[in-house]
């Protein structure tokens, strides 16, 4: 049988560069850690991680990328790498960072596509009731909620090995599945009323371009890096209060504050920036390891807009619009023939724009160890997870501290290391007044 590639599948093939870089290449990972209390029983835990290969087959699931015969193909599961470090450090106020040094460490590692099962993981011990548990999983076979659905399946799949009673996981729908489903839902021959949709919405647009340092043609090394910053509790609390407020949510209005700052940074009024939605279509797929993630380019002219509240009220509606309207990437860019255009100019670089509100979460019983996600980063690093061409703003809303944690990946062969620093703090300079007095005139460009 062979199985068809999703659409988000074959959205990757495009950017494909061969096994050494790129989205097949070993660095286009997704790496997720967790803090574990407890004495963790290293054997029960390396058959809790075989186990979650055999339960998700996106975790030993190779893409064929030759042309004309692409497809998805499944193989038996094979054990998980697990590497224990000892990491003692008697001063718990230091094992924080040493956690995030790891996590950097790991980041940047090389983790192939040829290499299966799609998972390895390293546990480091900081002493025998407190370790770190990282997990690093190719991209092309997780995104973020895929990360959030293996350290829940392992944490009960643990406590099974260590002989605990526990609620039995949900029946799980593989990612072959989701693909044969998305292609019959969405093909040439469906009606599918959100084509016209994006048609519409896009007829003439580009998605927003920044002037990168280098051109593309100049050859520059790529490696990609992270600069991290903070947004005080203050501005946290408004962007909340202004969500509430405008009956929308966090990311709307930071999206809005976003395209203000893009406006006044290009000098232009019709802005459209690209962020990534979950793309998991029906509930039976809820519980799927996969790669679903879809492009969404969400167009919002600013032109006219009196005050930050209105650009907010238009952004919210293109938010609407665009999320009640879910079609791939791919089939959004084939009725919008110029959107992509900013992805080959030489001197422009696309930054795509997310924001994760963290769950206000201590942590999660795995049988006698608890289990609690590191979310909080604040090291910058040199090297890091791969983004295939440009640059993606993240804002964590940490409810611990009240803060907003920015992350900022960004390709180095387009930008410098100081461009991005500025343009980190020339974001969070415009976000500050518009937060405090949305209701003051705009600046104009």
């Amino acid at each position: 049988m062979s199985i068809p590639l999703s659409f988000n599948q074959e959205f990757l093939c495009m950017f494909d560069q061969g096994d050494e870089q790129g989205p097949f290449g070993p660095l286009y990972n997704i790496v997720g850690g967790w803090r574990l209390a407890g004495k963790v029983d290293t054997d029960a835990l390396r058959e809790a991680l075989d186990d979650i290969v055999v339960r998700h087959e996106a975790l030993r699931t190779t893409i064929v990328r030759t042309p004309g015969e692409q497809r998805q193909e499944i193989h038996p599961a094979s054990p998980v790498r697990l590497e224990v470090r000892d990491l003692s450090e008697p001063d718990h106020a230091v094992r924080a960072r040493r956690a995030e040094e790891l996590l950097i460490e790991l980041e940047g590692g090389h983790h192939g596509v040829e290499d299966l099962p799609l998972i390895r993981a390293v546990l480091g011990r900081f002493d025998e009731e407190d370790a770190v548990l990282v997990l690093v999983v190719h991209h092309t076979a997780a995104d973020e909620v895929s990360m959030q659905l293996i350290i829940r399946d392992l944490g009960v799949r643990y406590a099974e090995r260590r002989g605990h009673e526990v609620a039995p996981l949900p029946e799980v729908t593989q990612f072959r599945d989701f693909a044969v489903w998305e292609r019959e839902r969405y093909a040439p021959s469906a009606e599918v009323a959100a084509r016209d949709y994006w048609r519409l919405q896009l007829a003439g647009a580009r998605i927003t371009g920044v002037p990168t340092d280098h051109p593309k043609s100049a050859g520059v090394a790529k490696t990609t890096a992270v600069h991290r910053f903070r947004v005080d509790a203050e501005l946290t609390s408004a962007a909340l209060a202004m969500a509430r407020q405008t009956r929308g949510s966090a990311f709307m209005v930071l999206l809005a504050a976003y395209k203000v700052f893009l406006n006044g940074l290009v000098g232009e009024d019709d802005i459209v920036v690209p962020t990534l939605a979950s793309g998991r279509g029906p509930a039976r797929f809820q519980n799927t390891v996969g790669a679903f993630f879809n492009f969404v380019p969400l167009r919002t002219n600013v032109s006219g807009a009196a005050t930050f509240r209105e650009v907010v009220r238009r952004t919210r509606t293109t938010c609407l619009k665009a999320y009640g309207n879910p079609l791939p990437f791919g089939q959004v860019v084939a009725g919008a023939p110029e959107l992509a255009a900013s992805f080959g100019a030489d001197d422009l670089g696309v930054v795509a724009f997310q924001v994760f509100q963290f769950p206000a979460l201590e942590g999660e019983d795995a049988g006698d160890v608890r289990i609690s996600e590191i979310r909080r980063r604040l090291l910058s690093q040199s090297v890091s997870t791969d983004i295939p061409d440009g640059a993606m703003l993240q804002l964590d809303i940490d409810p611990a501290s009240g803060e907003m944690l920015g992350h900022l990946g960004y390709n180095t062969n387009l930008f410098h290391e100081s461009t991005m620093r500025e343009f980190a703090a020339g974001f969070v300079e415009v976000l500050g007044p518009l937060l405090r007095n949305p209701d003051a005139p705009l600046p104009r460009s």
